[in-house]
C-alpha cells in the first residue's frame, strides 16, 4: 500500500520546480497522492519552513513529509531521511525538519542519504528536491526500499537542531517574538496563553504590547468581531500561539511589525501605553 506523501518547499511557482518534483514522485510512486504543504516559504528562510512544517504536521496524514528550504545545496550539508511514529521525514539536514519530528515524538533511526540507487544522476549539484529528496521520498511511500536502503544510520545527536527562542517572563511582562507573518498580515509570536496567565493577564484585558520603543494597547479578544474595523486585537491562534492582528487589515503594517523583532506583553503594572 502506498503512502500519501506531503511536499513543503521554499521553490514558489514562478519556476517549473514543484511542477518537476511531483514528475518524479508520479513516476516513482504513481498511487501516492501529494498533498502541496506550502511553497512560498521565503526562500532560504530555514526557519520560516520549520515553523509552517511543525503548524502543519499535526493535521497531516500519515506517511511521508518531503520538505525542501536547502540554501545550503551542494554544501557538505546532509540529506537525510527519519523513521518517526507518524512515518517518514526527508530532507536537508540543515534544522528544517527537527522541530515536525519532535512534534510527532521523534525520530527512532535516521540515514544519511547516499545511495546512489536512490537519486537521479544529475550534472550539476543544485536541484537535491529533484535529485535526491523526491526520489528518496517516492520510494519510502511507494514500498519500494526500505529506510536503510537509502543509505547508512545516523546517531540521533548528529542531527542538526533548530534553535527556537524562548520566551522570558520578568516581573510583569513576558519577552517575546515576532515568529511569523501569515499572508493576511497577522503575526504570530512564540507566546503561549500560558505565558500570559503567568503573568495575571486574562482574556478581555487591555494588554501592553512593546514594539521597538513603542508601547501599545492591544485587547486580547477571542475573535475579530471582537474589535472595531482598523483596531488592533491580540488572540489565540489556530496553532495555540498568542497573535496580532487588525481587522480589516495588517498588524505588520499597522504596528510596524518584521519577523524577529522583539515583542513584549505586559499586565496592569506594567508602564502605560500612548
Amino acid at each position: 500500500m502506498s503512502l500519501p506523501i506531503s511536499f513543503l518547499s521554499d521553490f514558489g511557482y514562478h519556476d517549473e520546480f514543484v511542477g518537476v518534483v511531483h514528475g518524479v514522485l508520479a513516476k516513482l510512486a504513481p498511487e501516492s497522492s501529494v498533498i502541496d504543504i506550502a511553497h512560498e516559504i521565503p526562500r532560504g528562510n530555514v526557519r520560516a519552513g520549520a515553523l509552517s512544517l511543525t503548524r502543519a504536521i499535526q493535521y497531516l496524514p500519515e506517511g511521508v513529509c518531503l520538505a525542501v528550504v536547502d540554501p545550503g545545496v551542494g554544501s557538505d550539508r546532509r540529506a537525510i531521511a527519519a523513521k518517526t511514529p507518524w512515518g517518514f521525514f526527508v530532507g536537508p539536514d540543515n534544522g528544517l525538519l527537527s522541530p515536525g519530528v519532535a512534534m510527532v515524538g521523534g525520530a527512532s533511526q535516521i540515514v544519511s542519504i547516499e545511495s546512489p540507487e536512490a537519486m537521479i544522476p544529475s550534472p550539476g549539484e543544485t536541484f537535491h528536491g529533484r535529485d535526491v529528496f523526491a526520489p528518496a521520498a517516492a520510494l519510502l511511500a511507494s514500498g519500494n526500499a526500505a529506510l536503510e536502503d537509502l543509505g547508512p544510520t545516523l546517531a540521533g545527536d548528529e542531527i542538526t537542531p533548530m534553535l527556537l527562542p524562548l520566551t522570558e517572563i520578568v516581573n510583569s511582562t513576558v519577552a517575546g517574538e515576532a515568529w511569523w507573518i501569515d499572508g493576511y498580515g497577522n503575526v504570530q509570536t512564540n507566546v503561549s496563553p500560558e505565558d500570559l496567565d503567568a503573568v495575571g493577564i486574562s482574556p478581555g484585558e487591555a494588554v501592553t504590547v512593546k514594539i521597538g520603543s513603542t508601547l501599545h494597547s492591544v485587547k486580547w479578544v477571542t475573535s475579530y468581531s471582537d474589535v472595531e474595523d482598523g483596531e488592533p486585537m491580540l488572540h489565540v491562534d489556530s496553532s495555540g500561539l498568542v497573535a496580532l492582528a487588525v481587522r480589516g487589515g495588517r498588524a505588520v503594517e499597522a504596528l510596524n511589525l518584521a519577523e524577529g523583532m522583539s515583542v513584549t506583553l505586559a499586565g496592569r503594572r506594567a508602564p502605560k501605553a500612548e
